[in-house]
Parts: structure tokens; sequence; C-alpha cells
């Protein structure tokens, strides 16, 4: 089977599925490494847990860009 025949073929198949062969297909073109992965698990459980604790308080990014666009115009 060709390439293009392929593509054809996958773009038929339901979002759920595709997006699940680009994830898989990207990762063997960028393997993740474990050490890595797993540091940013844990910093991903901490910024949840303060989350969660209200030890901090998220923004909404609409208010990040806001001040973003803000500091660039002025």
């Amino acid at each position: 089977m060709k390439t293009a025949e392929i593509i054809s073929e996958l773009a038929n198949l339901p979002i759920e599925e595709r997006a699940l062969i680009a994830d898989s297909l990207l990762q063997t073109l960028n393997p993740t490494q474990p050490d890595i992965q797993q540091a940013w698990v844990k910093v991903a459980q901490q910024r949840l847990n303060d989350i969660s604790s209200g030890k901090v308080e998220p923004i909404l990014a609409s208010d990040v860009f806001a001040r973003i666009n803000a500091r660039l115009s002025a």
C-alpha cells in the first residue's frame, strides 16, 4: 500500500482514532525520555495539588493574554 492510500484510508477514520494514530506517529519521531517525562508529571501533580488546596489561584488564559497585549501595546 502506498503512502497516499494509507493517508486516504486514515482520513476516513473517526477523529478519536485519527488523533490516537497521529499521537503514536509523533512519538516515533520524538520519543519521550522517561526521566524528563517523570519530572513533568511531578510538576503537574504539584501544580494540581497547589490549585486544589487553594495555595494558588488559577488565572484565565484570556486574562493572561489581555495583560500581555496591554504590556506590548504600551
